[in-house]
Parts: C-alpha cells; structure tokens; sequence
C-alpha cells in the first residue's frame, strides 16, 4: 500500500486580513471629515443619477441591494445632491364646479400663490358677508324696494275697490272665508242687509220661503261676479311675479355692481383663466342665491348651537388648498414608509349630516403623498405598495398615464362611492422603488408593466474593493455616524478592527462589505461598553467585545447542537478511522447569526443496479441543488472507472441524523470521498472534515460560508480536546475567503489545527486516508494498492458478480424450463 504523499497547509497569515492601525493617518475620528455611506457604488450612483437627470416619461428608478432602515434616508440624502431641477412645483386648489358640482375644478397656481389665493377668497368672501347685507339694509335699497311694492299695493287697491263697488251694485258683498290653507274672498247674496251663503238661500227655496226664479237668477250672477274675482287674482299673482322679479333684478344688479372692484381686483392679481372662471361662476351662483346674504342667525344669547356642515351657505365658495409647496425651495422628496390607499393616493372624506346620510363635497378632498411629490420625488418600499390594498395598480395606472383620477377607497367599507369625481391631475412624480434584485426579476418578467415603468435599475453592491480609498472613506463613514449619533470617538484600533470585520461580512479579503446599517449597529454596541467604562474612547477592545456579545445574545441554538455533540446525542468522532465515514460541515442560518458544525455522512456500497440512492431526495429531505451535486458524483464516478466496464454497483449516501432538510451542494466532494472509502474499504480520518463543491471532473469547487464551517469544526474538536492532528480540508480557491477568529489562528499557529487546500479529489483522498490516490498509466491501469486502484477492481468485482450472477439465474430459469412435466397421454 503505497503512502500518500505530504500535502502543505495555508500559512497563518493567510487565515484572516488584518489592517494595521499605524498605517491610518489618524489618532481618533475626530481628526476626519465625514463621508457618505453610498461610498464603493459607482455603477449604482451612475445609474441613478441617469433616472434623476432624465425627464422623461416611464424612467422610474427601481434600487436594489440596499439594506438597513435607513437606506430611504440615504437615498434621501443622494437625492438632494443630484437634484438638478430648481422648478418648484404648482399649488394645487379644489374649487366648486356650479355647472358640475360632482366634478370639482382644480385650479393650479405658481408655488406659494395657493395659500395667498385661498387667503384672498377667504377675505372676499368676510367682506361680502358684511356689505352685502348692508346694501340690502340700507335706506336706498329700501326706498327703491318701497316705490316698487307701493306701485303693485296701489294697482292691487284699485283692483279691489273696482270689484268691490261693482259686486255692491249688483246687491252682493265680498266676504273673506277661510279655504284650506288661506283666506280669500267670496261672493254672497245680501238678503236683508247680511250676507248670505248661497246654500243657506237654496234650503229656504226648498222650504218654499225664497223664490225659485229669484235664486236662479242671483246664482247665474254670483258665478258671473266670482269669475271676474279669479280673473283679478289672476291678474294680481301676475303682477306679484312681476314685481318679485324685477326686485330680483335690482337685487342682482346692485349685487354685481358692489363685488365688481374686489372681484376684478383678484382677476387682475392672478391672470390665470381657471381663477377666472371660478370667480365669475363664484359671483353668478351667489347672485342667483342672493338669500344667503339676507339670512338671520337664530341663537338664544349666551348659548352658542353647533351649526352642521351642510349648514353653512358659504361653504361652496371657499377654497380647499390640496397641495401647498409654499415652504418648499427645492422639488419635493418625499418618503412614505406606510403607504397605505388614503396615505399615497389621498381620499375623499364623508361626513354624516343630522339625517343619518353620508355627505361629501370638493372642500373634504384630501391629498396623498403621491401627489404631493408631484414634480418631485417619492420614495416607497416595494413589499409595502404591493401588500397594501388597490396600492399597486393604482399606482401603475398613474405612472402609466401621468395623470391620476382621485377616486375615495377604503377596502373596510361596504359602499365606497362619494358621487364625486374630481378633474384628473397631470402628474410629473418621479418613483425611487426599493426592493430587492429576486422581486424585480419576477416582477419585470411577469408584470408588463414594470418595464415601461421602471426603466432604470440602479443595484447597489453588497462589497466594494477593498482599497486604500476604500478604507479612507470607511473611516469617514465612521466619523459621520459618531457625529450623527452622538457617540464616543472611535480610535484607530476601533476603526481597524470595524474594517477587519468588514471583511468577513464581505467574505472575501480583497472586499469591504457596503451592509452600513450593521457597521452602525456594531458602533453604537461598541460605544455602549466604552460608555460603562467610562473611557474616553471607542478601542478595538469594545469593538470584539461587542461583536462577542452580539454572538453570545444570539448563539444559543449553537451552544446546544455542541451540547448534544458533547453528549453523544449528535454522533461526531474527532478522532480515529471509520470506512465509508467523512465528517461533512454544513452551515445554520438563523437569520441574526449563522454558525457551522460538522454532520456525520456516510456512503454503502453492494453489488447492484440501483446507482446511487441519495436518502435525503427518497426521503423529501433534499433540496434542488443537493440533487444536482448527486447526479453530479455519479457523472465522476462514470467518467473515471467505468471507461472498460459497466458501473454495477449500488450505493446509499445519507446525511445522518438530519431530519430538516439539506440543500447546497458543498457537500458533493464529502460524498465522493465517503464512497471511495466504501468501494476501497480504506477507513477516513475522522480528525478532519470536509467542505467543497466538484464538478464532474473531479475539481474542488468553493463554497459559502467557509469562515463558519471551519470554526463550527474547530468548536467541536475544542470541546473534545484539541489532539494536534485534527483540521479541515476546504477547497483551495476559498483560501482568500478567510477571516478567521483569533483562537482558530492561534491553535493552527501552535499546529494543534490545520487547514488543507484541496484542488481535486485524488489530492483529498489522499489526505483523509494517508494513501496515494494513484494515476493511470499509459495502459489505463492504477498503481496497485492506491485507492483509484483499489476502487477500479472493486468495480470490476461487482461488475463481474453480477454478470455471473445473471448467468446463474438464466441458466436456472432455463433448466425449469426443459425439466417441466408433459401431460400424461390418455390410454385406450
């Protein structure tokens, strides 16, 4: 059996990045000027700056890869510094439509002149409701009312006295009687001298004490008189409207003649045609309601009597300022973190009135953040404007269209309906979107509209290259979040160690991690231990004290798995040879924190067809990604021994006790080595685990989470005792990754662990049993006892087991055949 040769391990230097703090040309922070934490995203900044710069419609901008609460606030602040527009955008009013009063009229006006318009109809309207009823009470609007009722008074007189005389002559009186509602007058016989009814005259005819030929003739004349009396009525309510009409006519005339110099002085002021057109249908609806001006107010003294609404006759000439950018000096940018329907769209409130009905009208429009962004910017989660109610489509509509229909919506409320329907707003609102890069694939594939939307992506880099500018600006990031957040200076060694730590979120060594919002948790942890040191400074000693706090808040899962390794519970050896035995290592996600241990795998082996059964797919326990790095082995497996013979053989791998599911394939090249061991019956070293993809060829691949899978092992072989010999073979090509904590570089420092790079399977194989793999000769034959060779002739074995397995049953299956029993012929 020939001895697998010597395979060199990573140096310590290489286990983990350090920043040296003298080489930072500062003391503390307080000696730095303050950067941005958009720092390292040039692609993404230019991206962005081309959505802001272009006007156009549909060149929304989608952001993804930003993190953290903040990162609404930081594009915030980019915005700010991008903003080439100095157009401020348009007031916005609601008005009365009088010819359409269920299509309020929007009337737009320059920034500022909103407020002062609405001012100025509001003191219009104060002035007109004091003079307008002085001019009605005044002693020259009552004389020329006089004259004009005197003449109908002195007409109706004459009217009067005319068939008053005429119904005397004729022996008749004119008497008031009550009919129904009102009293007016009635023709009756004078019998006597007294006023007799006509049907009092018709019973004494029937008793025989008036004459029959008398009565006839003074009822004929009686319908005669009575007829004349209708026609003077007639004439009278004629008259009245006439006289109601020409006092409307003066009332209007002296009306308009009164509100004409404020009326034009406002005309003059504005010059704009739909100011124009309210205030003319203002003071044509109020001429035409002149009554309003005439009303008195019904109160008992000292008591004040809540007056509804709808009370109000004034209220249909005022002003309701929907959007005011008076204070604004640059186009607006704003963030709505709850974008509900009412908040992003606005509403139309209802009130109800004394009857129980719901009532609305133009001065209950409300505006939403949406339209008051217009001619600037918003800001929107994506999560939060999909999972809100009609937000989604609403807001695709309007980007769709520019212009948005204010419509009332509440999904809590039976009937939705306002009768209202105010005139559609132009709208010129650019949409930030935030959201992650996995929610704007699906959407930008299934939802037709976000390409014509959202037309520029800008994805922000989760790492930036780790630069000596790079570094610089990280430093200046820290100084602004201590200015910000009011925190201790941070020496150069809290700096250093916050980079080094950057460098393992960023898993790579040549790249800082852009995750800010975790640096600025880390920094005010970091400042709260100094704070109850009482120190004067942030050191680096807080900063890995923080960092192990935040571990310990968080690892108690961790501490219980090793618990249950410690036990026996989770079998795990770290030390001597199993066949078909590979530690593997996978990595525990649990959100907040991520942690690695190592799970026993195992792999048997029999003569057989089946292949290779993965137990975790049989099982539904297998993700997607497993199941390829299993097709994956058997691909190997078949190109490198089953050139001249028939790969015969059936196998089982099982993760063991893993009842969760396993997905990934950084455990492909484990498998392979669990296998080869079982097909050699060579045993593994159980001192080492494993981690690394691999292809069909047999190359390690890297894998994720290498910092965490080498230290979960670590913590395992620690907890049993660390034996000089134990380690962790990773795939060659994640050596850059590493960033290891300080007692995993000191063990492998003092060689009580090791680190191997690993670049195929043969160089693993070799490593984990202590023997050569061998390589094929010119004839294709391994060197024998190598465990390729040892692997090839196992193959062939079951390969010619199985054959004359075949053989034997055939054969068997044929010898029943000829020996079988012929049926007895019958005899004579």
């Amino acid at each position: 059996m020939a001895r697998g040769r010597s395979y060199k391990e990573i140096p310590v230097e290489e286990l983990r990045w350090r920043l040296d703090p003298s080489t930072l040309p500062f003391e503390t922070t307080e000696e730095l000027e303050p950067t941005s934490d958009l720092i390292g995203q040039k692609r993404a900044l230019e991206a962005f700056r081309f959505g802001v710069e272009m006007e156009k419609s549909g060149y929304n901008i989608f952001v993804t890869g930003m993190t953290g609460s903040e990162k609404n606030h930081a594009i915030e602040r980019l915005l700010k510094q991008m903003i080439m527009k100095d157009r401020i955008p348009d007031d916005l009013c609601y008005v009365n439509n009088f010819g359409k009063i269920e299509a309020p009229q929007l009337i737009r006006l320059p920034a500022g002149t909103g407020g002062e318009f609405k001012s100025d109809s509001d003191a219009l309207l104060e002035q007109l409701k004091v003079n307008v009823p002085m001019l009605f009470e005044s002693e020259d609007y009552l004389n020329m009312k006089k004259d004009i009722l005197e003449k109908y008074e002195e007409q109706g007189k004459k009217f009067f006295k005319e068939i008053g005389n005429k119904v005397k002559d004729e022996g008749f009186a004119l008497v008031e009687m009550q009919i129904g509602p009102i009293k007016r007058p009635v023709v009756m016989p004078m019998i006597e001298d007294k006023p007799v009814h006509i049907d009092q005259i018709e019973a004494m005819v029937e008793a025989g004490n008036f004459p029959k030929e008398k009565f006839d003739k003074m009822k004929r004349k009686q319908a005669e008189l009575t007829d004349q009396i209708d026609r003077v009525f007639l004439e009278m309510r004629d008259m009245d409207r006439e006289v109601k009409k020409k006092l409307e006519e003066m009332d209007r005339y002296l009306f308009l003649k009164s509100v004409a110099d404020p009326i034009n002085a406002l005309k003059a002021k504005y010059k704009i045609k739909t100011v124009t057109h309210f205030l003319d249908s203002m003071i044509e609806d109020m001429a035409s309601n002149l009554d309003i001006f005439k009303q008195k107010q019904q109160y008992m003294p000292g008591i004040p009597i809540p007056q509804a609404v709808e009370s109000d006759p004034f209220q249909p000439y005022q002003v309701n300022l929907f959007v005011d950018n008076s204070e604004c000096k640059t186009p607006p940018i704003i963030i709505e973190s709850y974008p509900t329907y009412r908040n992003l769209f606005g509403s139309i409130e209802r009130i109800v009135d004394r009857t129980g009905v719901w009532r609305t009208d133009f001065s209950r429009i409300k505006a939403g953040s949406f339209i008051q962004a217009n001619g600037g910017y918003l800001i929107l989660n994506l999560m939060d404007a999909i999972l809100e109610p009609g937000v989604w489509p609403s807001l695709k509509r309007a980007l769709k269209t520019d212009r948005y229909e204010l419509q009332s919506y509440d999904p809590f409320f039976l009937f939705t309906t306002t009768g209202l329907k105010p005139e559609p707003i132009e709208i010129d609102v650019k949409v930030i979107m935030v959201g992650d890069l996995r929610s704007y694939n699906i959407l930008y594939h299934y939802d037709p509209d976000v390409p014509r939307i959202f037309k520029v992506r800008a994805d922000f880099d989760p790492v930036m290259d780790r630069k000596d500018e790079a570094i610089s600006q990280y430093s200046g990031f820290i100084r602004r979040k201590v200015e910000e957040e009011k925190l201790l200076p941070f020496h150069r060694t809290a700096v250093a160690a916050i980079v080094e730590h950057s460098v393992r979120l960023a898993g790579r060594k040549d790249k800082l991690s852009t995750h800010f919002h975790q640096i600025t948790d880390l920094m005010l942890e970091a400042d709260l231990l100094a704070k109850r040191e009482n120190a004067e400074t942030v050191r680096d000693a807080h900063v890995e004290a923080a960092i192990e706090a935040r571990i310990y808040r968080s690892n108690m899962i961790e501490e219980k798995i090793q618990a249950m390794i410690d036990r026996g519970t989770l079998m795990i050896d770290t030390d001597g040879a199993v066949v078909g035995q590979v530690n593997g290592l996978s990595v525990y996600d649990l959100g907040d924190y991520a942690f690695g241990k190592p799970t026993r795998i195992t792999a048997t082996t029999s003569m057989g067809r089946a292949g290779i059964i993965n137990i975790e797919r049989e099982a539904d326990l297998s993700g997607s990604t497993h199941n390829k790095g299993m097709l994956i082995l058997g691909g190997y497996l078949r190109e490198k021994y089953a050139q001249d013979k028939p790969l015969s053989v059936s196998a089982s791998i099982a993760f063991e006790q893993s009842y969760s599911g396993v997905d990934g394939d950084s455990a492909s090249s484990t498998e392979i080595y669990a296998l080869l061991s079982s097909l050699a019956e060579v045993p593994i070293r159980q001192d080492l685990a494993v981690t690394g993809s691999v292809n069909q060829h047999g190359e390690i691949q890297p894998i994720g989470g290498v910092n965490w899978k080498v230290e979960g092992f670590f913590e395992c072989c620690k907890a049993k005792g660390l034996t000089g010999k134990q380690g962790v073979l990773i795939p060659h090509r994640n050596t850059e990754d590493l960033q290891l904590k300080q007692d995993v570089i000191e063990a492998v420092k003092e060689k009580k662990f090791h680190l191997y790079p690993v670049e195929t399977i043969d160089q693993g194989i070799e490593i984990l049993t202590g023997m050569s793999a061998g390589n094929r000769d010119a004839k294709g034959a391994y060197p024998k006892g190598s465990i390729n060779d040892l692997v090839n002739r196992k193959l062939e074995s079951l390969a010619k087991g199985l054959a004359e397995f075949g053989k034997e049953a055939e054969n068997k299956a044929a010898g029943k055949k000829r020996t079988a029993r012929k049926k007895p012929e019958d005899k004579e």
